[in-house]
C-alpha cells in the first residue's frame, strides 16, 4: 500500500500517496513559494519542526548535491515535505543523487499527489498550524490520526536552537582576501551567511549559542553576527546577553532572521507571530534608505513589532526601521542610525556587488572599518 495522509489539526484531511520515507511525522505545516531552492529550504535550521508544503507544483528536477546544503551534514532539518507531483527525472549536471532517495535515506517523511493550492489556500485563510502526515504502517482512522497531531507539543525556541546549533568548526578561514575577525553566534548558522562573510576576506570564530561575554572576550572580535535559526528567539537568555554586551561595547553587530529578531527584542521592539510567514526564494523587501525593492530569501514565521514610531531611542542611541515587508508591512530590517547595528529579516545574498554598498554584509564591513579607523584616532 503506497497511499499516504496530510492530517491538520483542525480536522482538515489531504489524501496522496508516500513520499520519501515511511512512517509518521509530526510539525508545524506552512508553505514555502519557491519555484526552485528546496534543497536549501529543507536543510536550512530555521525549518526545523516544518512540515513543508511547496506551493510549485514540480519538485525535484535538479535532484541533490552536497554543495547546496546549508548545514555542515546537509542535514535534513524540516520534519516532513507535501508536494504536489516529484519530478521522476533529475535534470542537473550537479545532482549527485535525487530528493526522494535522500528524503528516504534520511528517514523523512513526505506525501505526494495531493492538491496543493488547497493547503495553501486553507493555510492562508487559517494560520499555520500542527499538522502530520503518516503512510504505511501508521494509517489509522482519521480520528484516531488528529488525536496524535493535536496532542503534539511544538519545541520551544531555545530548544529548537540547541537542536540545530553546532557542526561548524571553531574557525572558518577565507579562501582569500583579509578581512576582520568576526565572532558568528551560531544560533542554526546556515551555509549562505558563512559564504557571505568568507567572501568578504572574514575570518570566523563560530560560537555556541551559550557563549558568554568571557567567550567573546576570547576571540577579541572586529564585529558580531548573529545568525538565523528556528523559533521565535524566546529563552535565549545567553545569547541576548551577549548581544547586549556587544552593543554596550560598541561592537558592530549583525543580526540576520532570527538574530535580527534577537537584535530587535535588546533594541526595545516585540515579537509576534505572523499570521502566515514568509518562505521562499521571491519575497519582496522594500528598503527605505535606498527606496528600492529587493527580492529576497526568506524562512519564518514570527516578525519584530513596529513599534510606535519609525524612529525610537534605546539604550544603545537612537535605532529606525530599515526595511519593510512589501507584502504585509511586517518589519524586514531595524538598525542603529549611526550604523553599528543591524539586522535584516531575510537571508542576504552572499555574492558580493549584487545589493551594491546597501549589502548587509558590506554596511557590516563598512561599520568594522569606521571602527577601527576611530579607535586609531
Amino acid at each position: 500500500m503506497n497511499d499516504a495522509i496530510l492530517v491538520l489539526e483542525d480536522g482538515r484531511v489531504f489524501r496522496g500517496t508516500r513520499f520519501g520515507a515511511e512512517g509518521q511525522t509530526l510539525g508545524e505545516a506552512v508553505f514555502d513559494t519557491g519555484m526552485t531552492g528546496y534543497q536549501e529550504m529543507l536543510t536550512d535550521p530555521g525549518s526545523r519542526g516544518a512540515i513543508v508544503i511547496a506551493t510549485a507544483p514540480h519538485i525535484g528536477n535538479t535532484g541533490w548535491n552536497e554543495a547546496d546544503a546549508q548545514n555542515p551534514a546537509g542535514r535534513i532539518h524540516a520534519a516532513g515535505l507535501a508536494v504536489r507531483e516529484p519530478t521522476r527525472r533529475v535534470s542537473n549536471h550537479r545532482a549527485q543523487t535525487t530528493l526522494v532517495g535522500e528524503l528516504t535515506g534520511q528517514d523523512v517523511v513526505g506525501i505526494a499527489g495531493l492538491d496543493t493550492r488547497a493547503v495553501v489556500r486553507h493555510l492562508r485563510e487559517h494560520g499555520p498550524m500542527r499538522a502530520g502526515i503518516f503512510s504505511g504502517a501508521t494509517l489509522a482512522p482519521v480520528d484516531a490520526l488528529l488525536r496524535i497531531v493535536q496532542a503534539q507539543t511544538p519545541e520551544t525556541g531555545a530548544a529548537a536552537v540547541r537542536a540545530v546549533a553546532g557542526g561548524w568548526p571553531e574557525t572558518i578561514t577565507p579562501e582569500q582576501g583579509q578581512g576582520r575577525t568576526v565572532a558568528v553566534l551560531d544560533l542554526g548558522l546556515t551555509r549562505a551567511v558563512v559564504d557571505g562573510l568568507t567572501a568578504r576576506g572574514h575570518t570566523l570564530k563560530v560560537l555556541p549559542p551559550t557563549a558568554d561575554d568571557a567567550g567573546l572576550d576570547a576571540v577579541g572580535p572586529a564585529g558580531l553576527v548573529i545568525s538565523d535559526g528556528p523559533g521565535d528567539g524566546s529563552g535565549l537568555d545567553a545569547a541576548t546577553a551577549l548581544v547586549r554586551t556587544a552593543l554596550g561595547r560598541g561592537l558592530p553587530v549583525l543580526g540576520i532572521g532570527l538574530g535580527h529578531q534577537l537584535l530587535g527584542r535588546v533594541l526595545g521592539l516585540g515579537t509576534v507571530r505572523m499570521p502566515v510567514g514568509h518562505r521562499g526564494a521571491n519575497v519582496p523587501v522594500r528598503d527605505l534608505a535606498a527606496d528600492r525593492i529587493l527580492i529576497t530569501v526568506q524562512s519564518h514565521g514570527h516578525a519584530l513589532e513596529s513599534g510606535d514610531a519609525p524612529e525610537f531611542d534605546t539604550p544603545y542611541g537612537r535605532a529606525r526601521i530599515s526595511h519593510t515587508s512589501a507584502v504585509d508591512d511586517t518589519v524586514e530590517g531595524v538598525e542603529l542610525i549611526d550604523g553599528s547595528a543591524l539586522g535584516v529579516q531575510y537571508l542576504p545574498a552572499p555574492d558580493p556587488g549584487l545589493y551594491g554598498p546597501a549589502s548587509p554584509y558590506d554596511r557590516f564591513t563598512t561599520a568594522m572599518d569606521r571602527q577601527q579607523k576611530a579607535g586609531q584616532n
